[in-house]
């Protein structure tokens, strides 16, 4: 059997999140706190929803979740893959980082991601129901938008600027989308408006330790598997302003023969995914949280 592990990505934290992992994990969860500078821990656990959506609990939240859950359950995975930031924990998974530096990297990407959003206005929208083809010919005739997430056949999310969006979901609904939805976010991530975020974390991606992972990382800009240290950090880079390409990355693993899918961190989104993709291939998903 060969094992695909994946990680979600932000939108996944729900209140009192990895609280059930605390007693047999409490030194690395607490040098998780020393090293942020505050309890996130305790947000964690004991905070609302409004508490964990502010992106610079939100990611290193989803990073330090799915980190614990992976080192706890002893196995190692075949090939990895995340969702967006969940391309961080897929990389302290598979050896690439470690888990110190991967959350100094998470914690330094939220930062400057949240900056962006307030410098520059954006929004992401949804869309259900439409060919990834007709989304992309439609975005490229509105300047300021463009396909951001490939989730899987049928659900592509676009992100750019507020007016942008709201004419390409006008557009895209008159094409035939069964949903253009607007998402409850911060800002466009995956998209040129995030071009700061990635200037700011390229010195220090540039001064981190990488190692040749145990195994092939997926990785969102390319979909393609690599162990190769440098390509790891720029594509790292280039996902900051450029499309999560997970349809294609599910395909690819499945191609190379991946039969068992094992999401690590909250939520289950990415199983839902996986189903859709994967069709009616022979596999297994199941889920930790």
């Amino acid at each position: 059997m060969k094992k695909a592990f994946i990680f979600p990505g932000q939108g996944s934290q729900f209140p009192g999140m990895a609280a059930d992992l605390y007693a047999a994990n409490k030194a690395l969860m607490e040098k998780a706190n020393d090293i942020l500078g505050f309890r996130i821990t305790d947000i964690m656990f004991e905070g609302s929803p409004e508490d964990l959506k502010a992106t610079k609990v939100t990611q290193p939240a989803i990073f330090i979740h799915s980190s614990v859950l992976a080192m706890s359950i002893g196995e190692k995975p075949d090939m990895v893959a995340g969702h967006s930031l969940g391309e961080f924990s897929a990389l302290a998974a598979a050896g690439a980082l470690g888990f110190e530096d991967a959350l100094r990297l998470v914690a330094l990407r939220a930062s400057e991601m949240q900056k962006c959003c307030e410098k520059v206005p954006g929004s992401m929208a949804a869309v259900i129901g439409l060919p990834d083809e007709t989304i992309e010919s439609i975005c490229a005739g509105i300047p300021g938008v463009l396909p951001a997430n490939y989730n899987s056949p049928g659900q592509v999310v676009i992100s750019g600027e507020e007016s942008a969006v709201d004419e390409a979901c006008l557009q895209l609904k008159a094409a035939g989308a069964k949903r253009a939805l607007k998402l409850p976010v911060s800002g466009a991530f995956h998209s040129p408006l995030m071009e700061p975020a990635r200037e700011a974390l390229a010195a220090a991606i540039d001064k981190t330790a990488f190692s040749i992972p145990l195994c092939p990382v997926y990785q969102n800009v390319t979909a393609a598997p690599t162990t190769d240290p440098g390509v790891i950090k720029d594509n790292l880079l280039r996902q900051l302003t450029s499309p999560v390409r997970w349809t294609a990355s599910v395909r690819n693993m499945l191609a190379d023969g991946a039969d068992f899918f094992l999401e690590l961190g909250p939520g289950t989104v990415l199983q839902g995914l996986v189903k859709r993709i994967a069709g009616d291939a022979p596999i297994q998903i199941e889920g930790k949280q």
